[in-house]
């Protein structure tokens, strides 16, 4: 076949010369081309609007308007495809895309065919309905030259991708490894492995194969590996090599995958050490470390200096890449999380559509990135309690989860998660118990490598439980997430205060409220050492203790706990954030106990004038803003 397709091409090279050589000023002309798209192929020809777009097959048009037609209405009677029309602008001058001219030797004499080489390059111009008719479609095409900005960008980041300077084996396993093809790419290596007989190249076949083996989520196989190549690197190389500061940058991300962050802000620290006194200042090796350590810092709650890093890394790529680079996803993708966790749900949504759209443009439909952005997007959809959105979107993350990854994967864990706690929200218990059910299947596979997602799912079935009023199971299940963090390094003291928490809640929800008290106050200990003041999961530990006081019927106790939850949120969060106006319903509420009617209207006030801004009229905690007010007259 591919002697055939290079035969075709060299054919069409050939007449091209014979019939346009020498026409540098000829005029441009057009062509038409008829077919039939699915719909995602058509959606996303849509969203690509002013970029590039590339056949996949030698491109048969004719200079007849009507054949064209005749092929795209022939595709109409598919209910599954949408008929289009491509009008080609062909400039003759442009020599390094070769067409020709087949009307004399085209089998079919009326067609009036031009037929253009195999992989050519067009820019996408406008694209609009034919005669109102929602299936027929015209799209303008313009034919590139090699020139083209945009195609040359592309061109290089395709030619970067593929390491141009690896031949033979070593750049078979890179590409077996980027098609996924992962237990091939880990027999590539483990041969070359075996084969190799200077340091040098054993470092790279360790560190490949940690590579591997980080793809399939095995961490702990890819530490190992990685740790192995390191201590080679540095034996044989300079302190301030570039090869160990990448070797340092790639296993401080595997140490961040394993929740081990700690390590992973030492690793990537020591990389940037090494950018910053090798590298100019916008260099995209800088960005790409300004970015993991943002991730690591991220992990650990600290959003502000996460968010700094995260911008820093924003715009040594902005300087440094096209509009729709993948690396610019990447951060808009981080961005839009810190955002977020932050509460600004506006300005997260913003990021990470951003993120999608380049996503779009660039990869394919089922793509592991596409469902990211997809997750993402649904988390947002679920912070705004837009639940119809949100599970549209993770619905979506996990439909290509299941097509392109091994079913024991943990990103497939993390869309079960997330779906379940959708369903949590909603109050579907079943569906949400079925979906972390899963989640915790894929997890316990693993569970030697990564007790932290191990925990993750315990704790969401706990949870659940708690949500349902059984205590007993909830208690069971927190109880095993307690054990694990107990036992994690101190860069994991975040999760142990989340741990205990969660079971000073069910304490609480069972009216046991001396023990809820002692829970939230040793999750208060952990997050007021290891947080900055105005950090939100503060204000949840303040706001906690604060409504078990209320319980006691200590109200002098409660309101200097809730005040502080209110301070927080008031610095931290938008004007119209729920969290918002939880706290002042909460205080509402303890004024109402202590009959200072006054305050307690003021501040139930304030809850619905948030509440009515962001849910619906018919929303029950709108309903229930209404009731306390009127209570207060009662």
């Amino acid at each position: 076949m591919g002697f055939f397709i290079r035969d075709l091409h060299n054919q069409i090279a050939k007449l091209h010369t014979e019939q346009f050589d020498g026409h540098s000023t000829s005029n441009t002309f057009t062509v038409y081309h008829g077919q039939g798209l699915s719909k995602s192929d058509f959606n996303r020809l849509m969203k690509t609007k002013g970029g590039l777009l590339s056949f996949n097959n030698f491109l048969s048009t004719s200079i007849r308007r009507e054949v064209s037609f005749t092929f795209a209405r022939q595709t109409m009677e598919s209910s599954d495809l949408i008929g289009i029309v491509f009008i080609i602008k062909i400039d003759p001058s442009i020599a390094s895309t070769p067409f020709a001219d087949i009307r004399n030797v085209s089998y079919i004499k009326g067609e009036k065919g031009i037929l253009i080489s195999i992989h050519s390059i067009f820019r996408i111009g406008s694209i609009k309905r034919i005669n109102g008719n929602r299936h027929l479609w015209q799209v303008d095409l313009t034919l590139t030259s090699d020139n083209d900005p945009q195609l040359h960008a592309l061109t290089e980041l395709i030619r970067q991708k593929t390491y141009p300077k690896v031949v033979g084996w070593y750049r078979l396993g890179i590409i077996l490894n980027k098609l996924r093809q992962s237990d091939k790419a880990q027999e590539v290596y483990d041969i070359l492995l075996n084969q190799a007989t200077t340091d040098r190249d054993k470092a790279y076949h360790y560190h490949m194969l940690g590579m591997v083996n980080e793809d399939q989520g095995e961490y702990s196989e890819a530490i190992n590996y990685y740790q192995q190549s390191i201590e080679i690197k540095q034996k044989i190389l300079s302190p301030t090599d570039d090869d160990l500061a990448k070797s340092y940058n790639t296993i401080g991300l595997v140490y961040n995958y394993r929740g081990d962050y700690s390590n992973a802000f030492y690793f990537h620290r020591k990389a940037l050490k090494i950018w910053l006194k090798t590298l100019p200042s916008t260099h995209p090796y800088l960005a790409t470390s300004y970015n993991n350590i943002g991730l690591a810092l991220f992990k650990v709650g600290d959003y502000s200096k996460a968010l700094s890093s995260y911008q820093k890394a924003l715009k040594i790529r902005q300087k440094n890449f096209p509009s729709t680079h993948p690396d610019l996803a990447v951060s808009y993708n981080n961005i839009g999380s810190v955002y977020d966790h932050m509460g600004d749900y506006s300005k997260a949504l913003s990021s990470h559509k951003k993120a999608l759209e380049i996503r779009q443009k660039n990869l394919p439909s089922n793509h592991p990135d596409l469902a990211q952005s997809y997750n993402n997007i649904g988390l947002v959809y679920d912070n705004m309690r837009d639940y119809s959105n949100a599970l549209s979107s993770l619905q979506k993350a996990l439909e290509i989860q299941q097509q392109t990854l091994p079913p024991n994967h943990l990103d497939l864990a993390t869309s079960y998660n997330n779906i379940g706690s959708v369903y949590d929200n909603l109050g579907d218990y079943s569906s949400a118990l079925s979906f972390h059910q899963k989640a915790l299947e894929i997890r316990e596979k693993t569970s030697p490598s990564h007790p932290a997602d191990l925990a993750t799912s315990y704790n969401n079935i706990g949870l659940v439980y708690n949500n349902m009023g059984d205590y007993p199971n909830a208690l069971s299940y927190l109880q095993k997430v307690l054990e694990i963090h107990e036992n994690t390094p101190p860069s994991n003291q975040s999760t142990l205060a989340t741990s205990y928490n969660n079971i000073g809640s069910v304490h609480e929800n069972m009216g046991d409220y001396s023990k809820a008290l002692l829970y939230y106050q040793k999750a208060l200990e952990i997050r007021e050492r290891i947080f900055p003041s105005n950090h939100p999961d503060l204000a949840q530990s303040y706001n906690n203790i604060g409504l078990v006081y209320d319980n006691m019927g200590d109200y002098s106790n409660a309101l200097t706990f809730l005040q502080k939850a209110l301070e927080i949120y008031r610095n931290t969060l938008p004007s119209n954030h729920l969290d918002l106006a939880t706290a002042y319903n909460n205080i509402g509420l303890v004024y109402d106990n202590i009959r200072d009617h006054i305050n307690a209207l003021s501040c139930h006030q304030k809850a619905l004038e948030i509440k009515q801004q962001t849910l619906s009229s018919n929303d029950r905690s709108v309903a229930q803003s209404y009731y306390n007010i009127g209570s207060v007259y009662f």
